[in-house]
């Protein structure tokens, strides 16, 4: 009889703790719609399509380090679904020797959750299949995402038309510098990370031609925004977030290449070339004096 009541009591404690560790899962997961990071990580690299494409460059300009987020967090905040918020990502040996308030202050140094055009499905599929079904779900959640993310920004006094201006002088003065070779002045309009990748490409150009002519056309044909994303940097203080605005740019724009002999080797600046680019901007939301700046630009071929 001790026996039984022993194995009783412990069958009911075991039940106990599950219990509580399942309501912590279900109660933690809708703290925060978005991911929560410690660190930065480079995953892969993509080519994006730009007028300053060097023929068999190794490194062609368009290129950059784009960064995935290794985390999958999903917007459970709407959902309400047991899912983890957070994923600790192992920060580089450059951000360890840094202060905790240094470390804040510079950008998280990926994109997060990059966008991708989605497959079209047909109505019947959509709406009488599982997968159908499933794919609605997943819309449903990235739609959900640029939403929260919108309504955050709304909160710190954002205009679509006055951002839409501001992103298209920034877009406008990168490309002039990255064609000029200006890497002074650029620091400051790029993170950390992508400056890097642009010094990069301004070498590996300037290898190849002497000189560059770029002209753009004004105003843009059409600037539209693809998806809103927020990073928070703090676990413990979820208003200390960035947030990352992923732009289409369809402009007009001029080029032309010069060897070190004055001679065009590429292009025509007699003529008007339809270019479209996607743009990611981001922009801390709890720094006093933050401004947008050019964190990833990603494949437009798609």
């Amino acid at each position: 009889m001790a026996a039984l009541r022993s194995n009783a009591l412990r069958n009911i404690l075991r039940l106990t703790q599950l219990q509580h560790q399942t309501y912590y899962s279900f109660s933690s997961s809708r703290n925060y719609s978005n991911a929560v990071i410690t660190g930065s990580e480079v995953v892969i690299g993509r080519k994006c399509a730009t007028l300053f494409k060097i023929p068999d460059s190794p490194l062609p300009h368009g290129s950059t380090k784009v960064l995935h987020s290794t985390m999958g967090a999903e917007v459970s905040v709407f959902l309400h679904e047991a899912r983890p918020v957070t994923t600790q990502v192992k920060p580089s040996p450059q951000v360890r020797q840094m202060g905790a308030a240094q470390v804040a202050m510079v950008s998280p140094g990926i994109i997060y959750e990059p966008y991708g055009p989605r497959p079209p499905i047909s109505f019947l599929r959509r709406w009488f299949t599982r997968d159908g079904w499933r794919r609605t779900k997943e819309d449903m959640i990235l739609e959900l995402k640029n939403a929260y993310a919108i309504a955050k920004l709304r909160k710190t006094g954002y205009s679509k038309k006055a951002f839409y201006n501001e992103a298209f002088e920034i877009y406008k003065e990168i490309n002039k510098l990255v064609a000029d070779g200006d890497k002074s002045l650029l620091r400051k309009s790029v993170t950390e990370n992508m400056f890097s990748g642009l010094k990069n490409e301004i070498k590996q150009r300037e290898a190849v031609w002497k000189k560059v002519y770029w002209e753009l056309i004004e105003p843009a044909v059409k600037i539209r925004t693809l998806r809103a994303r927020l990073i928070g940097v703090d676990r413990n203080n979820l208003n200390k977030v960035f947030i990352q605005l992923t732009l289409e740019f369809l402009t007009k724009q001029k080029f032309e290449a010069y060897d070190s002999t004055g001679t065009v080797v590429a292009g025509d600046k007699n003529k008007e070339v339809l270019v479209r680019d996607i743009w990611v901007f981001e922009k801390s939301l709890f720094h006093p004096g933050a401004y947008w700046r050019l964190c990833g630009r990603l494949s437009s071929s798609s």
